[in-house]
């Protein structure tokens, strides 16, 4: 068997180098823990940016994946398929859109979403041809395509990828002065935006934010699209993050957890007053609703109801961050905790281009416990749902015993 010096040797020799990974070499998963090469255990606090909420290698899914792959994996949109019907009737049940557009990638479904936004704009609306503009937030992240980096203000994400696609006004998050004067401007689309900053720092805007920002898209005649790709899917205590304002979007995209982290699918949702747009080759995927995608996806789903993953992450998180808040009370290496459901987040004491968060991480992984910084001094904590509430105050007990440490050998 590999070894992790050996299995981080060769990605470094024959990988591209476009990620900094924790080193830790990953070779299995069950539920909220995963293993090294040797044996070494850990809690995963990532879930792989809340692609695995129903944990690692959840066994109704596996079978599903299984039974579906010995059968047909594979037709194109091409031919009708026994999967996809049920598929979309299933998301139509469960989240109320009339139609489904499915693809595979989150960065497609976001790109879909545009297209979808500026098809309908220019075809319902009346908008001036090759003008329609889509308003965004600054510290977004919606993905990795052209299109997406050309709205994203991380320096890091943008430097020599352009020329940069035209078309979107970018403005601060969280501020409902900035968007209805946004939505005055001539040409306006759609207003895409994640319910919570995930990639940020786990940014959670103000309460009535996503409501009353809705409300305004609607007086303007303005779609509303909400990227529920990191927090849909029961990561907040609901099912989609928008619904704990009772918010329902024009398009919603999903991904990640909508396969439960067994394949890549994604998924596109609106009704047929804007989803009819989308006729026959205008847009598509070859891979986008195949029948394996279909069937693990339905399975992913009906865990997440089944098990009440929403109803834990809700009770766990409210519990997490008491627990991080009396942190903040005990060390001064600590200074917030933010987030909803189990999509949480700490801020280290220390400037963005400190590496105590990483060396806190660090520590945490020798500790048994796996997480990563984003943004220089954030600790985003984001476990699977099926976590226990025994399993979290163990992993509380590494967390505050970690900073501690740390905090002490540093003073």
């Amino acid at each position: 068997m590999i070894t992790t010096q050996e299995a981080i040797d060769l990605e470094d020799k024959f990988g591209a180098h476009n990620y900094h990974p924790l080193p830790v070499v990953l070779a299995k998963g069950e539920g909220v823990n995963v293993w090294d090469p040797e044996g070494n255990k850990y809690y995963d606090f990532l879930s792989a940016y809340s692609a695995v909420n129903q944990g690692h290698c959840h066994p109704r899914i596996v079978n599903k994946l299984k039974q579906q792959a010995e059968k047909l994996t594979l037709v194109s949109r091409a031919f009708y398929s026994d999967q996809l019907g049920a598929y979309e009737e299933y998301m139509n049940d469960l989240f109320g859109y009339d139609k489904l557009l499915p693809m595979n990638t989150g960065a497609e479904g976001v790109e879909t979403a545009i297209k979808l936004c500026r098809k309908w704009s220019y075809e319902k609306k009346n908008l001036t041809p090759k003008k329609a503009t889509i308003i965004v937030a600054k510290g977004n992240f919606h993905g990795r395509t052209t299109s997406i980096i050309s709205f994203s203000n991380d320096p890091v994400a943008r430097e020599n990828f352009g020329p940069y696609t035209p078309g979107f006004v970018s403005i601060p998050y969280d501020d409902l002065d900035a968007l209805e004067q946004a939505l005055q401007e001539k040409d306006v689309a759609g207003f895409l935006v994640e319910p919570i900053q995930g990639e940020a720092g786990v940014v959670v805007p103000s309460e009535g934010y996503l409501k009353k920002a809705a409300e305004l898209c609607q007086k303007h005649n303005v779609l509303f699209i909400a990227d529920e790709i990191q927090t849909g899917i029961a990561r907040t205590g609901e099912m989609l993050c928008v619904d704990h304002e009772d918010v329902r979007p024009d398009i919603v995209i999903l991904g990640k957890a909508l396969s439960g982290g067994a394949y890549p699918v994604s998924a596109v949702m609106a009704d047929d007053n804007i989803m009819d747009s989308m006729r026959p080759g205008v847009h598509g995927s070859t891979y986008g609703g195949n029948p394996l995608a279909c069937a693990v996806a339905m399975e992913a789903l009906k865990v997440v109801e089944d098990e009440g993953l929403a109803e834990n992450a809700d009770k766990l998180g409210q519990l997490f961050r008491d627990e991080m808040n009396n942190l903040v009370e005990e060390s001064n290496l600590v200074n917030l905790v933010r987030g909803k459901g189990l999509l949480n987040a700490i801020v280290i004491n220390d400037s963005e281009e400190s590496d105590t968060a990483w060396n806190i991480c660090l520590k945490l992984k020798e500790n048994g416990l796996l997480a990563k910084p984003t943004h220089g001094n954030i600790i985003r904590f984001a476990p699977p749902l099926v976590m226990t509430e025994e399993q979290l105050q163990d992993c509380i007990s590494i967390i505050k015993d970690t900073i501690h440490s740390y905090e002490k050998a540093n003073a």
